[in-house]
């Protein structure tokens, strides 16, 4: 059975601008942000169009539809991330401030991650941190499948971490979900639970932004450590 023909807008070269008018990198740019105010629901052709005050059919210039738009945005996310030199600071520096900083990022753009792998990641700046990625864990020792092992177990802590707090803050504190009243069901039915009971009162007084990134930087530490002991002695 034949499959459905992958595409991707990094598959082909950008078209010529050959008169005055908007440059692919300006639409990318009024993308996000349109993105960052409205989320993906809120991104359309014609609101982008409007927002460069032009026609969205002039935007099919750059983009073969919507996908391809999103394809680009993505890869503008990837290239907010902080990517420091292994061999200046370390495989182990490098990567923690490389977690840091895709964690910053997500959250700081929301919408991303719903595009996390929706959409093939093949753009310039994702395979710059998807190298650099690769170059960290080859110095650190690791060979073979392992590096890409290394690599996988990464990213799943840094998303399985991040996305499901973009979805807490996506309701805490909205019309939807009031925070006090969340936090005095939690309470109520933690009663029941001791254990439970006994990790919502260490925490209910502290700042839920706090208590998450040093959650975020806790497990980060024992990610590397876990990793740093599988490396050959």
């Amino acid at each position: 059975m034949t499959g459905k023909t992958f595409s991707s807008v990094w598959l082909r070269e950008p078209r010529k601008v050959t008169s005055p008018g908007r440059s692919r990198e300006e639409i990318v740019r009024a993308a996000v942000e349109l993105l960052n105010e409205e989320g993906l629901p809120g991104l359309s052709m014609r609101k982008l169009g409007a927002k460069l005050s032009a026609g969205a059919t002039s935007l099919y210039w750059y983009v073969a539809n919507k996908d391809e738009l999103l394809e680009l945005v993505y890869d503008e996310v990837w290239g907010e991330m902080m990517v420091p030199d292994p061999d200046e600071v370390g495989w182990r520096e490098a990567t923690s401030v490389l977690a840091h900083s895709m964690r910053q990022v997500i959250l700081s753009h929301p919408w991303s991650a719903d595009l996390i792998g929706r959409l093939p990641a093949l753009g310039p700046n994702a395979l710059h941190v998807a190298n650099e990625m690769r170059r960290m864990f080859k110095q650190a020792g690791f060979t073979g499948l392992d590096t890409d092992y290394a690599i996988a177990t990464l990213t799943a802590f840094i998303f399985g971490m991040t996305i499901p707090e973009i979805a807490w803050n996506a309701k805490a504190g909205t019309e939807q979900y009031d925070a006090e009243q969340m936090k005095s069901a939690v309470a109520q039915v933690a009663g029941r639970y001791p254990h439970m009971r006994e990790s919502f009162e260490m925490t209910e007084a502290e700042n839920p932004r706090v208590v998450r990134e040093v959650a975020f930087d806790f497990g980060l530490v024992s990610v590397l450590d876990g990793l740093e002991r599988r490396l050959p002695t």
